[in-house]
Formats: C-alpha cells, structure tokens, sequence
C-alpha cells in the first residue's frame, strides 16, 4: 500500500478506522473529512493495558489515539507517562480536552503524526486498534523495538507472530467488526538469538563444550545443540530477554532444558539434565561466535518504497 492511500485510513487507537472496511451502525462518530471512527468501550481499554502490565515506570504510545481514552486511562489509573499519534486535528483537539479534564496534562501529550514515521525507540508498551494491512507494515518496527516491550492490539492481531496472550471479551457495545466481541492480543517483543553459540559446562567434573546453532522466527526458536559429539534438535521460546530451550532425550543423551537471560552476545542462566529424582541443576552460561538473521515470515509484506 502507498503512503499517499492513507487518506481514509486514519486510524484511532481509541477508535477503530473502518472506513470501507467495516459496516458502520448510524451512531458512528465522525472526526475531520472522511474519518470514520467507532470509540473503543472502556472495559477494552482498561482488559488491554492490564494485559500489557502497564505501571508507573511505563511509557506508551497509543498509534492512533482518537479521544484518547488509551492513553488518558494509562496515565491517570496507571500513573504511566504516555503520548498519542493521530492525523485528525479535531480529535487531537477533543483529546486534549479529556486530558485537561482527567487532570493528567502532565504525563501525557498528543502529536499531529503518521503514525507510520513515528519513533517508538521510548515505548515501553504500544497500543494499536489497527487494520491487518497496517499492523503487518508497522510489525517490523515493532519486533525493532528494544527486548521485553508490550504490544496490545485489538480484534486484528500481528499475523504469523503469534501471541504470548490473547484474549475474547463480551462487550454487548461494541457495534462494528464482529458485533459484541472484541478480541485482544498481547505480545512481548523478543531478544534476537539466531546465529552459533558456544558453552563449556562442568558436568561430573568434566568441563563438556555445547555449540548450538539457533534460528529464530520472532519468539519462536529452533535449531541443533552438539552434545558430547551427538547433534541433538533444540526446540525454545523467548519472552522478552528470556529464553527456555529443550532438546529432548534421545539414544542415550538425557532431556537437556537450558534457561536463562539474555544480554549483549551472551546468555547466563542454568541447565537442568534429565528428569525426575536423577535431574541435575548446573549453572550455563553461554556466548555468541557468529549472529545470524531473523526467518524472514511467510506473510512478510514487501517493503514501502
């Protein structure tokens, strides 16, 4: 899609853009022109920002932020600082106003942006209420973002990255997409692993050298580990900085578990061999000899020229 299609698609975080996208019941709300926007019911809001685990210390930016709701119930029910992106100067102007009226002028701000060129390099949760189309060009600036921030969407999720949480909401309100349900997405954007890793583990006395070689498709990732000469699939999951990988027992070799944080080229955590009362627990720390790239998804859109 060229950005000059944009025109009807300003979208508000609070309020879903739907023109021609979605039926529109006679009590929508219109902005400036040709937006068309249906306000996001509070209890989605308020599912949403607890789903992203939103405090004090947080920042969010709400892409799209209508009245906003998301942003003004951020910032006086959670005590986060936040700011809202929206192209719609009457809205910008109403948000303002909600702003001044909730008292929270201080922690909170609105900008006249494409939400496209905005810098989220601050946030630490996102909120979006987002046709697929745009949620898919903006996901690549998402899986950028720094390790453990929180994106919540509503009713469209982020395509083929799958969700660390979800959820289904009755909301007898909500009038548009599918009427009274509303669907809420979470995700935590993960460390980047792909690429060869090497460990010297002391085990039984015996210093063993690992080698793995990772690849990685957003929070997802697979590859092989060499154990004592036998080459053994790795199966794991990262949250945010933190990772869990199994490799299962296999010709002799024990269930491998390996967990731990993830830093600047390394990982410090601990390793679990075998199962049961004749598990071992041993420190593991790891580091990495080659990076490698992020699987490029099979619903990847082509870049915007």
């Amino acid at each position: 899609m060229k950005m000059a299609s944009l025109k009807i698609m300003k979208v508000l975080g609070s309020a879903a853009l739907v023109a021609g996208a979605l039926a529109l019941p006679a009590a929508a709300q219109e902005g400036r022109g040709d937006v068309v926007y249906v306000p996001t019911p509070q209890i989605v809001v308020d599912t949403m920002l607890q789903m992203a685990k939103i405090g004090p210390k947080d920042f969010l930016i709400d892409l799209g932020s209508g009245d906003g709701r998301f942003v003004i119930t951020a910032a006086s029910k959670y005590g986060a600082s936040a700011f809202g992106v929206d192209l719609d100067t009457y809205l910008l102007k109403l948000a303002n106003q909600n702003a001044q009226k909730a008292g929270v002028t201080d922690k909170v701000r609105f900008i006249e942006e494409n939400l496209f060129t905005t810098d989220l390099s601050r946030a630490t949760v996102i909120s979006t209420y987002l046709l697929p189309e745009m949620n898919l060009r903006l996901r690549p600036k998402f899986m950028a973002l720094k390790p453990g921030t929180r994106i919540v969407t509503h009713d469209y999720h982020l395509g083929d990255w799958e969700p660390d949480e979800q959820r289904e909401l009755i909301v007898p309100e909500k009038k548009v997409g599918n009427p009274g349900i509303s669907y809420l997405f979470s995700y935590v954007v993960p460390a980047r692993v792909p690429g060869k890793w090497q460990s010297l583990v002391n085990i039984g006395g015996r210093d063993t050298p690992l080698e793995f070689n990772l690849q990685q498709e957003f929070q997802e990732v697979e590859g092989k580990v060499e154990i004592r000469d036998r080459i053994v699939d790795l199966r794991g999951r990262i949250m945010g900085e933190s990772i869990r990988m199994v490799a299962a027992a296999r010709d002799g070799l024990p269930r491998h578990e390996f967990s731990g944080q993830i830093g600047d080229g390394t990982i410090k955590g601990t390793l679990v061999i075998g199962e049961g009362t004749g598990r071992q627990q041993l420190p593991w720390s790891a580091r990495q000899i080659q990076r490698g790239e992020l699987k490029r998804a099979a619903d990847e859109l082509p870049e915007v020229k």
